[in-house]
């Protein structure tokens, strides 16, 4: 019970965390100049996936690989399945083409980067310094291109994205008491939600990749899903495309980019046998939907979401 508490605990701090570290990083980029647009791709982008960031550096640092690596692939595959499923049984998404060829062109080859490191059975520091590379690129580009189609609709989302992180002129001394707060609430919550993780697994006796791959990605992924099901409602489920498709792609290169630099870590027998190509498959399948006439539509939500049923019961009955 104190486990599950911990879990709770440690999900709530670093939701919290996440927000206002956000609220305080991006109050101090506007107070320097910098744009909206920057301050969306990069600040709120990153920002957001702040949860899966620290959560799988801790659980690497000590030695929860299963718990580190689970934590990304089972995000991205509740994102991919479940969160774009029931956002579109809500209603159907309408793909901006332009942007979404570009970001599921770099999704597709994150990804399958990410199937053929976990391959070789670790992630060190070079692939880590290769993912981190890549995302610079990927924001480089993302930026320019913005810029050069200023009106168009993923240029005009990520600056929205960034007004509702920073409004006004913030005293600079509160957004930097802010952004440390944030900090020290996600490496809290961070280090209660991993050590209830293991706990769990240890009592259950089941892997720390189970656990990874189902509390701890289900846990860190619940404010994507809360915004995806609320921009649903109120009309507005083509966001839901663009945020999932743009953690994932932070997901991969950025989180497991730092992880691995920070600490290196092995890949789970049954992620690199069963997971991984999980992912892969549930990635290409939400490309594909999304790719025919520009559209997701309610029928390939629920073929989304009822695959998602079947992975998680597969889990549970295989544990």
């Amino acid at each position: 019970m104190l486990s599950w508490f911990s879990i709770g605990l440690g999900l709530l701090l670093m939701t919290i965390g996440a927000d206002v570290l956000v609220r305080g990083a991006s109050a101090i980029a506007r107070r320097f100049g910098l744009s909206e647009l920057f301050i969306g791709l990069t600040l709120v982008g990153f920002g957001t996936s702040t949860p899966e960031l620290v959560s799988s550096i801790e659980a690497a640092r000590i030695g929860a690989a299963g718990v580190a690596l689970g934590n990304v692939v089972g995000s991205n595959i509740v994102n991919v399945l479940l969160i774009i499923g029931i956002a579109t049984l809500i209603a159907p998404i309408a793909v901006d083409p332009r942007a979404f060829r570009r970001d599921a062109l770099v999704l597709a080859i994150a990804t399958i980067a990410a199937v053929g490191i976990a391959m070789t059975g670790s992630f060190g520091r070079a692939a880590g310094g290769l993912f981190i590379a890549a995302l610079a690129a990927y924001i480089a580009f993302a930026l320019f291109n913005e810029r050069v189609h200023a009106n168009a609709p993923e240029a005009l989302r990520h600056e929205q994205e960034a007004a509702a992180f920073a409004r006004g002129n913030a005293n600079i001394h509160l957004a930097f008491g802010l952004s440390v707060i944030g900090l020290i609430l996600l490496i809290v919550g961070a280090k209660l939600l991993v050590n209830g993780a293991v706990d769990i697994a240890t009592k259950l006796e089941i892997s720390d990749a189970i656990i990874g791959l189902t509390v701890v990605a289900i846990g860190t992924s619940l404010p994507e899903l809360v915004t995806s099901i609320t921009a649903a409602m109120r009309g507005k489920s083509g966001l839901a495309m663009g945020n999932i498709v743009g953690s994932n792609i932070y997901n991969i290169l950025g989180i497991l980019g730092l992880t691995a630099l920070v600490a290196p870590f092995e890949v789970s027998p049954r992620i690199q046998q069963i997971d991984i190509w999980i992912m892969l498959a549930a990635t290409a399948l939400v490309i594909f939907f999304a790719r025919t006439d520009h559209h997701v539509k309610r029928w390939e939500g629920a073929v989304l979401a009822a695959l998602f049923l079947v992975y998680i019961s597969s889990m549970i009955a295989s544990a």
